[in-house]
């Protein structure tokens, strides 16, 4: 197998500040793997195997509930980490990770987690910080669950992944990856009738616009107000 090149992470966040010998050391242990869309990269409560980089594409991660209800958690971009189980003391992945386009990731094996955390004290730290950044998004989005109208999430969940993935276009800002109005539904804790709705009034008032697992933003301010309850009803 060829030699991974450095470039290939020396910008990425988990990887900030590490000096090239080191990122050569880490990419000794790693594989490229291609991933293609609707493919599962892990799944929940299956061994932690490895643990992750994605380097190209979008990946959602779904959470089944034991009633069998499943729930989007987050969407992974380019340049995170994923399946860091055992950066939560876990030896099975809390969630599965599904390609939500064609991907690009690197795979390490699961054992060389404490290794990398105590021998590369950047890239534990790094890493605990997006753990810390991913359990207050979590607390948010149960805040929201609890406290917000569906109109609400719904509109906050789409501003979040304009933020995340936004491309700008002519029909507006673009979520750069092929989305479902079932997967807005799972990530929001709604149904497809109500996301299906709501979108359709929203692009009558100019709101978004929305095709084939693809939705834009056209009025990002707008749409804050809305998800902040201050938009009048139309």
């Amino acid at each position: 197998m060829s030699r991974l090149d450095r470039s290939l992470i020396a910008d990425l966040p988990p990887f900030e500040g590490m000096a090239p010998a080191d990122l050569d050391r880490i990419l000794q242990h790693a594989r490229s793997l291609l991933v293609a869309r609707e493919e599962a990269i892990f799944e929940q409560e299956q061994e932690a195997h490895s643990f992750f980089l994605l380097l190209d594409g979008h990946v959602r991660v779904v959470k089944t509930t034991p009633q069998g209800q499943q729930v989007i958690v987050r969407y992974i971009s380019p340049g995170e980490l994923m399946g860091i189980a055992h950066a939560l003391g876990r030896k099975t992945y809390p969630a599965s990770a599904i390609a939500a386009a064609d991907c690009v990731v690197l795979a390490w094996p699961g054992a060389l987690w404490p290794d990398f955390a105590a021998n590369f004290p950047s890239f534990g730290a790094n890493t605990y910080k997006t753990v810390g950044t991913r359990l207050q998004d979590a607390h948010a989005q149960v805040i929201e669950m609890a406290t917000e109208q569906v109109e609400q999430r719904v509109a906050r969940a789409l501003l979040r992944l304009v933020k995340q993935t936004g491309k700008k276009t002519e029909d507006g800002l673009l979520i750069d990856f092929p989305i479902s109005r079932q997967d807005i539904a799972e990530m929001t804790g709604t149904t497809l009738h109500t996301v299906s709705r709501l979108l359709t009034a929203w692009e009558e008032r100019g709101l978004v616009r929305s095709g084939r697992q693809k939705v834009a933003v056209v009025e990002p301010h707008k749409l804050f107000l809305l998800a902040e309850g201050r938009l009048p009803k139309a």
